[in-house]
């Protein structure tokens, strides 16, 4: 198997495609990057910018360039001997037109060949039913969109279809016989019923009469071997042509006439699709979406048909040695992830895999999954919780308590959310979970009384009190690492809803499967069909509720803020760093450390920004509080509110301080990236407005109250938020680099989300998206791998002294890449042991060694430095005192691998001798 050393994520997209990404391969080689980490390649919705939206998984997107392009750039790769790591998205495609499987099922409904593609009603083997495929992607009423004539019918080469925009469906063929006996009359009368033409036309209508017995096969050949006669028809004969061109005009209706909309209406009411304002998607659903998005339909990857038809083209690449290693997306929404995994394995064989798996506190993966690792979110919230000074916990709560107003705890947020999110955009697929729990239920004398209500309300209660995204019980059973959490959420539901505890019973007996022994072989299966489709509505739960709720509403400290995150644990300490790293040192060694990634909610240095507020809650109030008289003026008022609120506000001040620019250049485009990022924060809040209602007062007030504290000219706040925001950036700057050379030399493969090899001070996507000079960054390393060779510590001097342009940091990751590079076998395999540190400073420090052989590698990474150094100053030499590092088993210290000063020290070495010349220190034995 091939580890990756490094990886490096691309965002594909038209603009930035295979050609563009070939003339950065000699860069990420120099770099130390031994992995390309791409977004999704295949064919995606016409003007993608991320690739999750796959329209078809069997073509590489032909927007990201040519098959030459494609492989040039896989040439240029394995010339360089560097791997090629895949995120792949098996749980959904697009609900798009260029679906071709998709249009196929909504044409020819359960006789497609794909009909068993999708999680779709009509698969389900237990109250399933066959109602039209929801089509909830109308902006508004079905009603008014049809009679404003935005709904249009039309005909061409590939048939009758059904027109919303760039929507495009074709209809079931027993519609043409609708369609093509509207005025047939007319037709005859001007040809004559014995014109060959019209005996033609009149075939091809009794062809359709025997459409509705045909299954299978035979229905499609027949479907097609209509059409084309059709087809052909029109465009022999002038008067056949005429005769559908106006009767696609009578059909799609007068604008102003309503009844001129019924023959359309009556179509499409006849097909195997509802078209529907996308609003309904919320209360009826009839499909499984990703998350809550109407535009993504879900995927049946658990039938081994669909497993291979999806899947066809990645295996060839993995046996072509394209691609080196694969990252999965969401793979909690899958019906079978442990069934996934071990199909992949068998397919794929010896080949690096890692799972997009949000892992809460405390949780591990399961234990039975044979990949490597998840994809770095577990890693990223641990190494950033430790720059959190968790001392101050109660001042921040307070300081919070007093600006904002609110005093929800955020456990209590997260139930209030979670429960939002099932009212608003969940409540379809409660129902659905509801019908089949009543089905169940109805079998039992103990359940024979619940009602749908009752039941609605249990699965409700049990869905948000979920502490982890999902359990994975299976037909092999339940893991006894899930236990454990249902019982704690069965008990937690008792707690909060006590008159549904024989409801909240029943349902604990199902999800621990105990299986009663009167159950047949079919209800057993009915039974564990429930537990594992209601597994699949947790982590969507969790997303909605959690991830792009509640985290735009609880706004105490933001830096804690992130997918996976838990913001009620203010911060951890340096033992629970070593557990989780010593953990993943032992079960997972080659899992992903990520720090950034194109899903997160701000970047890296803005978070090591942010968390330097943890040290100074005394300054930040007084800051906070001098801001926010000084920018009263700036509020709307509107009758006894005062917008935007101050929770709302404190957000913002915070993601200034922490995202503000370095340079000078880029203050001109961050006025407008600060208000993107207010109105996505504001809407997902869902407190004063929302994607689904906007409040266009609110989010005026809020945009206006960003341009006016912004205002370059004669501003008062910014001469006063500047000199303050100037010294968090560079305390900011010191975190980074701790930051940065923990996830470098951490158990597991260090991951840059392009870009972040210089200062990421990016917002949440699509902020995180814009495009990446990498010219500049070229530049920057030739620069300094020339400094390097001509005189490491001048260059260092002269990094040091110039940090704004992010230099010091790639500098850094230059270093340590090169010393992973040297000594492969002590960071893929090696040991890890927390190392002591001693003397005033000692918990300021975060020290490990990796082990190997002969071999000894030591990390030294400093941390709340408000307390060390002032502003603008380094944590260097002799600020340390008399703090030392015990060295393991008296070992000798002989080269910095940073610095590439020689070293002497045997048994124990001064930080101060460590630190001598950089903020961080990599020493090897």
């Amino acid at each position: 198997m091939r580890i990756p050393q490094a990886t490096y994520r691309i965002q594909f997209t038209a603009d930035f495609g295979f050609d563009v990404a070939n003339q950065i391969v000699d860069y990420l080689t120099d770099l130390g990057i031994s992995d390309l980490y791409a977004s999704p390649i295949f064919k995606a919705r016409a003007g993608s910018t991320h690739g999750y939206d796959v329209v078809d998984p069997t073509q590489i997107n032909p927007e990201l360039g040519t098959e030459a392009a494609f492989e040039q750039l896989v040439q240029a790769l394995q010339r360089r001997q560097m791997g090629w790591l895949q995120d792949i998205v098996p749980n959904h495609m697009a609900y798009d037109s260029a679906n071709r499987w998709l249009m196929d099922v909504l044409e020819n409904g359960p006789a497609s060949n794909y009909v068993n593609y999708f999680d779709i009603a009509w698969n389900s083997p237990f109250a399933g039913n066959h109602q039209p495929i929801l089509v909830p992607l109308l902006g508004n009423f079905y009603g008014e969109c049809l009679e404003n004539g935005e709904i249009q019918l039309r005909y061409d080469q590939a048939g009758l279809t059904v027109n919303y925009y760039s929507l495009c469906i074709p209809l079931r063929l027993e519609s043409y016989a609708t369609f093509l006996t509207h005025n047939l009359g007319k037709l005859a009368k001007h040809l004559g019923r014995k014109h060959p033409v019209f005996v033609r036309l009149l075939g091809i209508l009794y062809s359709l009469k025997s459409v509705p017995d045909l299954s299978g096969q035979q229905r499609l050949d027949q479907t097609e071997f209509v059409k084309g006669l059709l087809w052909d028809l029109y465009l022999e004969n002038q008067d056949v042509k005429a005769f559908i061109d106006e009767n696609i005009q009578t059909f799609n209706g007068e604008p102003g006439d309503p009844d001129s909309f019924n023959w359309l209406d009556g179509l499409l009411s006849e097909q195997f699709f509802r078209l529907a304002f996308w609003k309904v998607g919320a209360e009826e659903m009839n499909y499984r979406r990703f998350f809550t998005v109407n535009e993504l339909i879900s995927v049946k990857v658990e039938e081994i048909k669909v497993f291979h038809a999806t899947h066809a083209l990645i295996f060839k690449l993995i046996e072509q040695g394209t691609f080196t290693g694969l990252r999965i997306d969401h793979i909690d929404g899958l019906y079978n992830p442990t069934q996934y995994l071990e199909w992949l394995q068998e397919k794929v064989g010896d080949v690096y895999i890692t799972v997009e798996k949000i892992l809460q506190p405390g949780e591990d993966l399961p234990q039975n999954w044979s990949i490597q690792g998840t994809s770095g979110y577990d890693y990223l919230n641990y190494v950033n919780a430790i720059f959190c000074q968790t001392e101050n916990q109660a001042q921040f709560d307070q300081i919070y308590w007093q600006f904002s107003g609110r005093r929800t705890s955020f456990e209590e947020l997260v139930a209030e959310k979670k429960q939002l999110i099932l009212d608003k955009n969940l409540a379809g697929d409660v129902d659905n979970l509801a019908v089949l729990l009543k089905q169940i239920s109805n079998r039992y004398r103990y359940g024979n009384d619940f009602t749908i209500n009752g039941l609605k309300r249990a699965i409700a209660e049990v869905l948000t009190r979920f502490p982890v995204y999902r359990t994975y019980t299976n037909e092999s059973g339940l893991l006894e690492s899930d236990r454990i959490y249902i019982e704690q959420v069965i008990q937690a539901a008792k707690d909060h809803a006590p008159l549904l505890q024989h409801e909240l019973d029943f349902i604990e007996k199902l999800l621990l499967l105990e299986y009663d022994s009167f159950l047949t072989s079919a209800e057993k299966d009915q039974w564990l069909y429930l537990v594992m489709r209601l597994q699949q509505y947790t982590g969507p739960l969790m997303a909605k509720g959690v991830e792009d709720t509640a985290l735009y509403v609880y706004n105490r400290l933001l830096s804690l803020n992130e997918v996976g995150g838990e913001p009620s644990h203010f911060g951890l300490s340096i033992a629970e760093f070593h557990d989780f790293n010593r953990h993943r040192q032992a079960h997972w060694p080659h899992t992903m450390n990520a720090t950034s990634t194109h899903d997160t909610k701000r970047g890296e240095d803005v978070r090591a920004r942010l968390n330097v507020l943890s040290e100074l809650p005394q300054e930040w109030q007084q800051q906070v509080q001098a801001w926010s008289e000084l920018n009263q003026i700036h509020k709307t008022q509107v009758k006894q509110a005062t917008f935007p609120d101050s929770n709302d506000e404190y957000a913002l001040y915070q993601t200034l301080v922490g995202a503000y620019p370095f340079v000078e250049s880029e203050q001109a485009g961050f006025v407008g990236r600060v208000k993107d990022y207010m109105l996505k924060s504001i809407r997902e809040a869902k407190l004063y407005t929302t994607w689904l209602r906007n409040n266009p007062t609110y989010e005026e007030a809020c945009l206006k109250f960003v341009d006016a504290i912004l205002a370059t000219e004669d501003n008062p706040f910014l001469q006063v938020f500047l000199p303050f925001q100037h010294g968090i950036a560079h305390y900011g700057v010191l975190n980074s680099l701790s930051q940065t050379l923990l996830k470098l030399t951490s158990p597991g493969v260090p991951d840059f989300y392009q870009g972040s090899e210089l200062w990421d001070l990016s917002l949440v996507d699509p902020d995180n998206r814009r495009p990446i000079n990498f010219a500049q960054r070229q530049t920057y390393l030739a620069q300094i791998k020339a400094g390097i060779q001509a005189d490491v510590l001048k260059l260092i001097s002269n990094l040091l002294a110039n940090p704004a342009n992010g230099k010091i940091k790639l500098f850094l990751i230059v270093q340590a890449l090169k010393a992973r590079n040297k000594h492969r076998a002590v960071f893929q395999i090696g040991d890890y042991q927390p190392l002591e540190v001693e003397g005033p400073h000692k918990n300021h420090i975060i020290a490990f060694a990796r082990r190997h052989a002969n071999s000894t590698v030591i990390t030294i990474a400093p941390r709340y430095l408000t307390s060390i150094v002032e502003p603008g100053e380094y944590p260097l030499g002799s600020v340390w005192g008399d703090t030392y590092l015990q060295l393991p088993d008296g070992l000798a210290v002989q080269q910095n691998l940073i610095t590439v000063e020689s070293l002497a020290a045997e048994g124990k070495i001064l930080i101060a001798q460590a630190l001598q010349h950089f903020p961080v220190a990599l020493l090897a034995t």
